[in-house]
């Protein structure tokens, strides 16, 4: 309506700047707060009135009107009291005989409220966001330190660590072929977290006799509280996710890596024998007929394959 309202003005404004020759600029200005020259018109249909917001130009005024006085005072009777010029602007704009009304308008200050710095915000959004980070890699340190209980039991020296064993699997997930409707890239992300809690419970075997439930519900409560420490946020929703899937094998990926957790420990079982010259035959008894996938089955048979020949060459 407003535009509607104000197109006559555009129009008319237009028509001063062809009669008076003056730079458009010098007549209205893009700032409320610049000084303009005050013009008039009048017309049967149209009544227009711009005064400036300061004093315009006398000599002007009185080149135009030689009998009027250089004295501001006698140019204008508006200009006799300077405040009145401070009073709202009258704009009447062109109707017709059935419709005649009178438009106010204000020439007002824009108010500009201060925003909060982005800048700040970003630097404390990201100090928080670094502080959570090291505080969870640090927890986590615990998972390179702390030497998988399967093997101190059976007297090996120096064995691997719980990230040793994620890494390899993760190393497992990245150099499988394609399969279908398998995600490749979400299995590298399930053998990196499918221990995580770890740091926390330790390594918990089943040598410990803890039932299978209450070992689940322990690392459950180990993984809230490192995604506390990490402080929240998609990412630790994705661990808690990802985690969740491989312990409730819900998925082909989580199939998948849970034959890889078996491969890389029976891996691990000939590597020691290897280095150690021990029979390790609990871990092989333990995994046999548990592989759900075709890769699971394939690896543990060359796995097998190959410790059935170091054997056999070992008795002759």
């Amino acid at each position: 309506m407003l535009s509607y309202l104000l197109s006559p003005l555009n129009t008319t404004i237009k028509n001063f700047d062809k009669t008076t020759k003056l730079p458009l600029s010098s007549f209205v200005s893009a700032s409320p707060f610049a000084t303009t020259k005050a013009y008039s018109s009048y017309s049967k249909k149209t009544h227009f009135l711009f005064q400036s917001r300061f004093l315009p130009n006398y000599s002007s005024m009185a080149a135009t009107n030689p009998s009027s006085s250089s004295s501001p005072q006698t140019l204008h009777p508006r200009l006799s009291n300077p405040r009145r010029l401070h009073r709202p602007r009258l704009l009447k704009l062109p109707f017709t005989s059935h419709d005649r009304k009178l438009l106010s308008v204000r020439c007002q200050i824009p108010k500009f409220e201060p925003k909060r710095s982005a800048l700040n915000s970003d630097v404390t959004e990201t100090t928080s966001s670094s502080s959570s980070s090291i505080d969870f890699l640090t927890l986590c340190h615990s998972l390179k330190t702390t030497k998988r209980k399967g093997w101190l039991n059976h007297g090996i020296n120096g064995p691997e660590s719980i990230a040793d064993h994620m890494y390899r699997m993760a190393l497992m997930a990245l150099i499988v072929g394609d399969l279908p409707g398998v995600n490749r890239e979400r299995c590298i992300k399930i053998a990196i977290v499918h221990d995580i809690a770890e740091a926390i419970v330790g390594d918990i075997t089943p040598s410990d006799g803890v039932p299978k439930v209450e070992k689940s519900r322990l690392e459950q409560a180990a993984l809230n509280e490192m995604c506390n420490v990490l402080g929240g946020g998609m990412r630790a929703e994705e661990i808690q996710e990802l985690w969740r899937e491989y312990e409730d094998n819900a998925s082909l990926e989580a199939n998948l890596v849970k034959d890889f957790d078996k491969v890389e420990m029976i891996l691990q079982a000939l590597e020691y024998e290897t280095e150690h010259d021990k029979v390790l035959d609990e871990f092989f008894l333990s995994t046999a007929g548990k592989f759900q996938t075709e890769i699971g089955k394939s690896w543990a048979a060359e796995i097998i394959a190959r410790r059935s020949s170091r054997l056999a060459k070992k008795l002759n």
